[in-house]
């Protein structure tokens, strides 16, 4: 097992260039295999990139640096030629139908930015493409998105949540029956964050600060409800820097109330292997599932388990697939028969069986 460690692209008057020169140096002191420059929210932007990741490398030295961003704003694309332009090792890429969107750009794009740059990059593209044809084959079949490319939207830097997580608040919200309320929650999930002391906006803290935006919004007074989650992070049980960040007031009332007082003893447990083993099923249960209970919990895992195996897709080419389907659903002929080289298929529509009287 190899290490990488994040160090996570924001924008706050915290997230300085002194801020970013050092945490590239704590990452490095740990001597990780490789660091990852990371731009989850999308909101790098070329001219940025080119001040922080020469100034990243300088303070990582021989380390390897990868560059990973999502494409929300529609800058990725852009700021993955600087930073092959400015010598970062690798840069994460997606494969269409997943790429693009609130993804990383495609790996078809990239690679041929990256050829025209006079870079020769390390990947088969032609072995790439069938993979490409056939989740976009399964997206159409099952009415799922295809990744595009994002418009600029200036309203990101404003809350800085991220792509996937907007849709979950807006269900949340749909579930309340204030739906129309998105825009003015984004907005608070922007003050929630600075009053938080601008944690980053990744998971788990993102979800923190959406999440106690909504219930602002759905109260209609501000912290008159707290998560748990927000008690944990004023008490400090999510890094230790945020107490000592957070607005003082707002810290105060988070803390000033009787369900503070039942975490501030609070310690996590400390589990032997054979102490997890045991309490999520004992011996019977594999290493991989242990992982996943122990990560997603449990009712993940069971609805996982009960959906049973994977949906099986047919793996021929989808034009044959797709006219063979259409052909089945006409009422106009009762026999089809293709025939290509070696490869020959009838199908024929049996005649109604006729009643016995």
């Amino acid at each position: 097992m190899q290490v990488v460690i994040n160090v996570i692209y924001s924008v706050s008057p915290r997230h300085t260039d002194e801020y970013y020169a050092t945490r590239a140096r704590q990452a490095a002191a740990i001597k990780p295999y490789r660091i990852c420059f990371k731009d989850v929210a999308g909101l790098l932007t070329p001219d940025r990139a080119r001040t922080l990741i020469p100034l990243i490398k300088q303070n990582i030295g021989a380390i390897p640096l990868e560059f990973h961003a999502h494409c929300n704003n529609g800058m990725a694309p852009f700021n993955y030629l600087e930073a092959m332009k400015l010598g970062v090792d690798t840069v994460h890429t997606g494969v269409p139908p997943l790429a693009n969107g609130s993804g990383q750009p495609s790996i078809f794009t990239v690679a041929r930015n990256a050829q025209a740059l006079g870079f020769n990059p390390q990947v088969d593209l032609e072995a790439v493409k069938p993979v490409e044809r056939h989740f976009t084959t399964i997206a159409k079949l099952e009415g799922h998105p295809v990744g595009a490319q994002r418009e600029y939207d200036h309203g990101q830097y404003l809350h800085q949540v991220p792509g996937g997580m907007i849709s979950n608040l807006r269900f949340q919200l749909s579930k309340m029956g204030m739906a129309n309320r998105i825009e003015e929650t984004l907005e608070e999930c922007g003050r929630v964050r600075a009053e938080f002391g601008y944690p980053i906006m990744v998971t788990p803290l993102a979800q923190f600060v959406g999440s106690q935006a909504a219930i602002n919004v759905i109260t209609g007074e501000r912290y008159k409800e707290v998560t748990d989650q927000a008690i944990q992070y004023a008490l400090g049980y999510w890094g230790k820097e945020a107490p000592t960040v957070m607005d003082p007031a707002v810290k105060d009332k988070i803390l000033g109330r009787p369900r503070a007082k039942d975490w501030a003893n609070w310690s996590a447990p400390e589990l032997s292997l054979p102490e997890v083993r045991r309490k999520v099923g004992g011996s019977s249960v594999s290493d991989e599932e242990l992982v996943l209970r122990v990560i997603a919990g449990d009712p993940a895992v069971d609805a996982m388990l009960a959906a049973g195996a994977p949906k099986e897709y047919l793996s021929a080419t989808p034009p044959l697939v797709q006219l063979i389907s259409e052909l089945v659903k006409r009422k106009d002929c009762r026999q089809v028969f293709i025939e290509k080289k070696d490869f020959s298929l009838r199908l024929e529509r049996s005649r109604p069986v006729p009643a016995v009287e």
